[in-house]
């Protein structure tokens, strides 16, 4: 029988989320707080984004760079990193049974934050047909591939998506020293920010196709080609010898299912309130395990907040019910996905549709508690919702709704 170890917090997955909510926790005197990370190297997503942009200083970093800072704060804090070790499964309400390089390993924890992430949907996932060659990636496969591993990925590439994530991946494809032939996406337009930023990626010679989707993978042993189908029925054999499918994030919810918690039906992640607080006592949800995929800074804020919540439930602080937050189309999901009238995290939300001027409204039992201009909406791009409506929640009411309106 393997022996169980005690920690104080243990948190499963070193990325943004998971290393911010640790370095707050070690800092504030927790205990031992250990962080779990199945990979060789800490830092999560941003170790292989070689672009700028990352952080909130005054110089922003690259994803490698600000993931090693990310690493050395938390460590410096009195945090605890090991990784290649993989948590498996329960072992108990707060236990989980792991194996590493030293074997596996039972621990038990006063309380558990989930950190464990996104990944994008493979070509198998999205059911597209075809040979098995080599060349398909998806963008975070890509990314590993030639900024921790140097290797070339072809010299003719097709991106299947359009939006932000897609222009990172074009990027990649580029520094590899390939060329973007064109980018494929189903809706009618990208899914980008102002179109002069657009304009200015695709003066690369590449092709945007709207309203196309992927058909048929073509090649035997390297791909050769990519078959496209246009809304009206039309055909095309687009010659490349890679392809990249972006976009379509799923949470890495594995172990969340595995230990019963309530998953959202429209985020697919675990179900949480304002506090970070999942379906069981004890463990917490954060980051893009919660909904895929947000920015390395929208997950690392949830890390700093989740810390807070934990050093209240560790002090003895009771957890609020809350009631169940919804919305209607056409918002695809909204996280947090419970409310409390003490909550106060910005909520982060998703829409079907774009719409230039677009209104959040909230209202519960028909009453109306909040109405917020949001922008422009646009589908596979986060809108932000203030928190300022929360104390007006009634707990003993029904489920809070939040449309969207526009043009």
């Amino acid at each position: 029988m393997t022996d169980v170890r005690e920690v104080d917090v243990l948190v499963v997955g070193a990325g943004p989320a998971g290393l911010a909510a640790a370095a707050r926790l070690a800092a504030a005197g927790v205990g031992r707080v250990e962080v779990l990370d199945r990979e060789r190297q800490a830092g999560g997503v941003p170790r292989h984004c070689a672009h700028g942009g990352f952080g909130t200083w005054s110089r922003p970093l690259t994803g490698p760079a600000y993931a090693r800072r990310l690493v050395a704060a938390a460590e410096r804090a009195g945090a605890v990193v090991r990784t290649g070790v993989t948590a498996l499964d329960w072992a108990g309400p707060l236990a989980l049974h792991t194996v590493g390089p030293h074997g596996p390993e039972t621990i038990a924890a006063r309380a558990v934050v989930l950190a464990t992430g996104a990944r994008e949907r493979p070509r198998t996932a999205r059911l597209v047909p075809g040979t098995r060659p080599a060349g398909v990636y998806t963008t975070g496969e890509l990314q590993q591939a030639v900024h921790l591993y140097g290797q070339r990925v072809g010299a003719r590439a097709v991106v299947v998506g359009a939006e932000d994530v897609s222009y990172a991946a074009a990027d990649t494809v580029r520094a590899a020293g390939a060329r973007v032939v064109a980018m494929v996406t189903d809706l009618p337009r990208a899914q980008t920010a102002p179109a002069r930023a657009l304009d200015s990626r695709l003066r690369h010679g590449a092709v945007l196709l709207t309203g196309t989707t992927v058909a048929d993978l073509l090649g035997h042993g390297r791909l050769s080609g990519v078959r496209v189908r246009h809304r009206d029925g039309r055909t095309a054999v687009l010659p490349c010898d890679t392809v990249v499918f972006t976009g379509d994030f799923v949470p890495d919810h594995e172990l969340a299912r595995r230990g019963g918690l309530t998953l959202d039906a429209g985020t697919r992640g675990p179900a949480v309130d304002g506090s970070l607080h999942t379906s069981r006592p004890g463990v917490y949800a954060v980051g893009s395990v919660l909904h895929a995929v947000e920015s390395a800074a929208t997950a690392a804020r949830e890390g700093a907040h989740v810390a807070r919540t934990v050093l209240d439930t560790l002090a003895g602080a009771e957890r609020p019910a809350g009631v169940p937050l919804v919305v209607d189309p056409p918002l695809r999901w909204i996280a947090p996905n419970r409310v409390t009238p003490a909550d106060g995290l910005p909520y982060v939300l998703r829409t079907t549709a774009f719409l230039s001027r677009a209104v959040a409204e909230v209202t519960q039992d028909g009453r109306p508690l909040h109405r917020e201009r949001l922008g422009a909406a646009v589908p596979n791009r986060t809108l932000g919702l203030t928190a300022r409506w929360t104390s007006r929640v009634d707990p003993g009411g029904g489920p809070v709704r939040v449309g969207l309106t526009g043009r």
